[in-house]
């Protein structure tokens, strides 16, 4: 178990998030800021031991945490899963975090196939904490300074009896700018057919650089932002404990957290006939996608002794929902009676789980047994909201078409009447440009339940022998039963050396939403824009395919361990094997077809698709086996330097990652394997997380003084492309921390310092891979980012 003192962290770090905190601390754990996907955007994706964010529970003083609304359909890490948002909860609320590296699904049940992640929460009491930190980036691709973030943390406990009772309140306001590294835009942006009144031959030849310089702009002003997404926001969380009587105390915990947040789509130019109108935007537009941010939690329940026994009692509520605005944008089939701003619609997901459990230590016979058992119940409920019909109808006008020998009249912006050459005639697009709305077509409102009973019995043979079983059997309304085994072993040589190992079987169950998300949104595949409409499993394109309704993922978990500590000295290994069987995938892009010769299979799913508004289909499907093996392993030192205390951490995780047998395709689509799982998806899979990842930090003390020094290396990553000709290799880099902090006084410290202190970047793509619209680094495989470096101040104030 890795335990992240979070508090300690949280005044000498730059990281200010717990995603980040955790990606630069741990490893096993990977997160990054992503950019142009939408709703992920603002909910960074986090992976544990290379392996899905869907693959790892997340616990808050031991409870189930719910996960997000929001399922990842873009081209990032975790690419069709649901992760939890780990950044709803403010870094104030936090006393430290417990990173179990393990298989653990028989003792906690559905998603505990890496391991679980448990924050414990603040329990402080008559102690006011508070810090302010500001920052930015500043760096050789940065436009002065850029990015700028604001932090606001508070934190106060009070004693409610002298029996251990307590409350204690945090809160937190966060706020970060936009910051976008891009090239200039490449390709056509104004053509002589869409400039009446300007040239007499519309020919479509490409006339950008002198339309630019009359009007003043330049080519970067025609990119999105590709970095960091706009973000504001904050929450409020509690943790209590009242003792009722003796041996028997309530206890409750949760928050609020609300965070609004802006990013872009890809700029539409003014040659986008089908998805401009030039009378509202002249020079094109950029989209902007607004999301809005809603996470609440409340766990209550009540724990203490029945006899012999101890029980706890507890149920635990969580919401997510999440609400999008598509801003600064046209549904172009209105034409110029188009809105500039559309409600999208959003998701809304909801988890309550009851628990009861009961444990026993017996201290005969052999040297102790304990036994543990209990029951949980969990209700979960998925909805599609759907958004105002502008923001997803196509009203059916199409653009005027003429020849160069044949012109149609039609008035310019500015009144002129002049001629208009479009070569294809094609329909204007419907929908909010950017992020097309949620039609009524997509409205789901489904539930399910489960029930699951679990044991656990750990004897202690000897005082150097333990061995550890567990057993949990669970039940789904929606697709069956589990039953699920733990067995552990831990022998101590001596004080000095501790060997471990475990094996395990484990699952997760498919999310409601892999099982009934359906949508139509604008994808960037391979340099083009893509109508793609994703499919339920419950729906006729699925039917057409032969694609089955999703199944649990089943997994077998191997580990192998020890511990040394000689001193001040101390070592942990661990090696590994993961082997997960029927992983969900989220498919490659399938079409049907009209052609006379068609099959009538294909011309059903063709006129689907142009009912749904989408040139393609994908869907969720128990499609692959993984087989993930590694090693982790943590070096800890402690010892007096001076006057003052040294610490030093090097810990580092080798990790890989592979896709074994054939794809298991249905037998409709039987030789459309490398659609079902396309090239780009591999990659995600097996090869967007680095391999190898380290850190070494040197936290020295003395007197008033604190510095903070770390190395991070990120290994290697692949860029995510289907074109084999764009392949790359992105190579490792090391990453320097800094902090330096000073106590001002008994009760108030400064901290000054800078994350990648020496601007470092990862390796740029391939031009062919940048395209037109300047993407210059990998947004899909973002090691560590790509904004350069990012200086900082914090105030920290202690009562």
């Amino acid at each position: 178990v890795d335990v992240v003192d979070i508090k300690k962290l949280v005044q000498s770090a730059p990281q200010v998030t717990v995603n980040q905190i955790l990606n630069f601390v741990a490893p096993s754990f990977t997160s990054n800021v992503m950019s142009l996907v939408d709703g992920t955007d603002h909910i960074d994706p986090a992976s544990l031991r290379g392996l899905g964010p869907d693959q790892v529970l997340v616990l808050i003083n031991g409870k189930r945490r719910h996960t997000t609304a929001l399922v990842n359909i873009n081209g990032s890490l975790g690419k069709g899963s649901v992760g939890t948002d780990l950044n709803a909860i403010p870094t104030a609320s936090i006393k430290r975090i417990e990173i179990l590296r393990d298989g653990a699904s028989a003792q906690y049940g559905s998603d505990a196939i890496a391991g679980v992640i448990n924050i414990i929460l603040n329990d402080d009491v008559n102690k006011l904490t508070a810090s302010l930190t500001g920052g930015g980036f500043s760096g050789k691709n940065s436009d002065g300074i850029d990015g700028e973030t604001v932090q606001a943390n508070v934190n106060y406990g009070v004693a409610l009896s002298d029996k251990g009772g307590f409350i204690n309140f945090s809160g937190s306001f966060d706020y970060r700018d936009f910051a976008s590294r891009t090239t200039p835009y490449r390709g056509v942006i104004f053509s002589d057919y869409n400039n009446p009144g300007l040239y007499p031959s519309p020919t479509g030849a490409d006339i950008t650089d002198a339309e630019l310089e009359r009007r003043g702009l330049t080519r970067g002003d025609f990119v999105p932002n590709i970095g960091q997404s706009q973000n504001r926001g904050g929450s409020l969380f509690f943790n209590s404990v009242i003792p009722v009587s003796n041996g028997a105390e309530v206890y409750a915990f949760g928050g609020l957290n609300y965070r609004d947040g802006i990013s872009t789509a890809f700029y539409r130019t003014p040659r986008q006939l089908t998805q401009n109108i030039s009378s509202i935007y002249p020079n094109g537009f950029l989209p902007q996608i607004g999301t809005n941010n809603l996470d609440q939690s409340l766990a209550a329940g009540i724990r203490g002794s029945l006899g012999l026994w101890k029980a706890d009692f507890s149920n635990t509520y969580g919401r997510n929902v999440i609400d999008f605005t598509t801003k600064n944008t046209i549904n172009a089939s209105l034409l110029a009676a188009s809105p500039t701003s559309f409600q999208s619609g959003g998701y809304d997901f909801t988890q309550n789980t009851t628990n009861l459990d009961f444990s026993r230590f017996f201290e005969e016979p052999l040297s102790g047994i304990n036994v543990a058992f209990g029951f949980e119940n969990r209700i979960e409920h998925y909805k599609i909201n759907p958004g105002e019909e502008g923001s997803y109808v196509n009203y059916g006008n199409a653009i005027n078409v003429g020849t160069a020998a044949n012109p149609i009249l039609v008035p310019s912006p500015t009144g002129n009447i002049s001629t208009r050459f479009a070569a294809n005639g094609a329909a204007y697009a419907g929908g909010a440009q950017g992020f097309p709305g949620i039609s009524k077509a997509n409205l789901t409102n489904v539930s399910r339940s489960s029930i699951a009973g679990y044991g656990d019995l750990e004897v202690n043979f000897t005082d150097k022998f333990l061995l550890d079983g567990a057993v949990r059997f669970e039940n789904y309304s929606d697709f069956g039963s589990t039953l699920n085994g733990k067995l552990a072993g831990r022998y101590k040589f001596s004080d000095k050396f501790l060997l471990r190992g475990a094996i395990s079987t484990g699952f997760r169950a498919p999310s409601l939403h892999q099982r009934y998300f359906n949508s139509t949104s604008t994808v960037f595949i391979d340099g083009a824009f893509v109508e793609s409409g994703t499919f339920s499993n419950e729906s006729r394109a699925a039917q057409l395919l032969g694609i089955p309704k999703l199944k649990e993922e089943t997994s077998n978990s191997y580990s192998l361990g020890f511990t040394s500590n000689f001193g001040p000295l101390k070592l942990t290994v661990d090696g590994y094997l993961v082997n997960i069987d029927s992983r969900v995938i989220y498919t490659g892009q399938f079409s049907g077809s009209n052609a006379a010769n068609a099959t009538p299979q294909d011309k059903e799913l063709y006129a689907l698709l142009r009912a749904a508004n989408a040139t393609t289909a994908r869907f969720f499907a128990n499609a692959i086996d993984t087989r993930t093996k590694g090693i982790d392993a943590v070096l800890s030192y402690s010892t007096a330097l001076g006057a003052g205390t040294l610490r030093t951490d090097l810990a580092a995780t080798f990790t890989k990652t592979e896709i074994v047998g054939d794809v298991h395709a249905s037998p409709l689509l039987a030789g459309k394997e490398s659609i079902y799982l396309d090239d780009a998806s591999r990659i995600l899979i097996e090869k967007v997380t680095p391999r190898i990842k380290s850190n070494l930090t040197f936290d020295y003390t003395v007197g008033d003084w604190n510095v903070f020094l770390r190395n991070v290396y990120f290994g290697k990553v692949s860029q995510p492309t289907n074109v084999v000709a764009n392949r790359q290799e992105l190579t490792g880099r090391v990453i320097t921390d800094i902090g330096a902090g000073y106590n001002l006084t008994k009760n108030l410290k400064l901290t000054v310092g800078a994350n990648n202190l020496f601007d470092v970047y990862p390796a740029e793509l391939l031009l062919a891979s940048q395209g037109t619209s300047g993407i210059l680094y990998p947004n899909q495989a973002p090691q560590f980012g790509f904004l350069g470096r990012y200086l900082f101040t914090r105030l920290s104030l202690n009562f």
